[in-house]
């Protein structure tokens, strides 16, 4: 088994692969004032098969063996203050330190960044399913904090991307700054134009990112002169995705499915 750690800036993703089989998968938010004691607890309740076995052995049985034997884990973090947390939650869960994923682990892309360890754990993890999953050229679109756009180019080039305010971020600045503008649910309005505040506000950040990945796209289409495949991920992409004609699909568990593939290549190399 392989547990997946995606720590991000909104939410922390977790998931649980047999194999190469997602058996599950659960986010929560990424409170900051979270302890690994906390993390543990939390990483004990969703996945419980991962527990280590009792610290006492029954009467007349030899030392017990960890459920979790054999058990692994991997973590992507762009939160810093969180990956300590989580590597020592692991630790006492697994008894092993997780894979901590970065712009120098080995990949298996060539990140073409001025500055390769400027680019997110979580891109390069979103880059590697990517390719595998969809081939290249592909755009992978992540909307988190930010919405981050991701060009993976042929032959595992991550070429670069771009990155824009995030949906809910962008929403939540503006209700702030606009004295009669209140929190609303963000859904597909019944029209383009709203007939109350509510539909409005609706309207404008759900068709106005669908809209913004759009242009985008086609705009590094032309750039780099290539017909790529569009995914979504992130916890807005089911949201988004039908109404941004150049998405082709979404694909919620892309980051955990790259993290798994980077494990494995990690692993294998440390075989042979």
């Amino acid at each position: 088994m392989l547990l997946a750690i995606d720590i991000g800036n909104t939410e922390v993703t977790l998931g649980l692969f047999t194999g190469r089989k997602l058996t599950r998968s659960f986010r929560v938010s990424s409170e900051t004032r979270r302890t690994a004691d906390e993390a543990g607890l939390l990483l004990r309740h969703v996945f419980p098969e991962l527990e280590r076995g009792p610290g006492k052995a029954a009467a007349g049985a030899s030392s017990p063996a960890p459920q979790s034997q054999g058990a692994r884990a991997v973590l992507a973090s762009v939160v810093p203050p969180q990956t300590p947390i989580y590597v020592e939650a692991v630790k006492r869960l697994l008894g092993r330190a997780p894979l901590e994923v970065t712009a120098d682990t080995d990949s298996g892309l060539t990140i073409e960044y001025r500055d390769p360890r400027a680019v997110g754990a979580d891109r390069i993890a979103n880059a590697v399913a990517a390719i595998e999953k969809y081939g290249a050229p592909v755009i992978v679109v992540d909307f988190g904090t930010a919405t981050t756009f991701d060009v993976i180019l042929k032959g595992g080039r991550y070429r670069g991307g771009v990155i824009a305010p995030g949906i809910l971020t962008g929403a939540e600045q503006l209700i702030r700054r606009a004295a009669r503008l209140g929190a609303f649910e963000l859904k597909t309005p019944k029209r383009v134009v709203g007939q109350s505040t509510e539909e409005s506000l609706q309207s404008g950040v759900l068709y106005g990112a669908a809209g913004q990945v759009d242009a985008i796209v086609k705009r590094i289409a032309a750039e780099e002169k290539i017909r790529p495949r569009v995914i979504a991920t992130g916890g807005l992409a089911k949201a988004i995705a039908p109404h941004a004609k150049s998405i082709e699909r979404a694909d919620l568990d892309l980051t955990l499915h790259g993290l798994l593939r980077i494990h494995d290549r990690v692993r294998g190399a440390k075989s042979a």
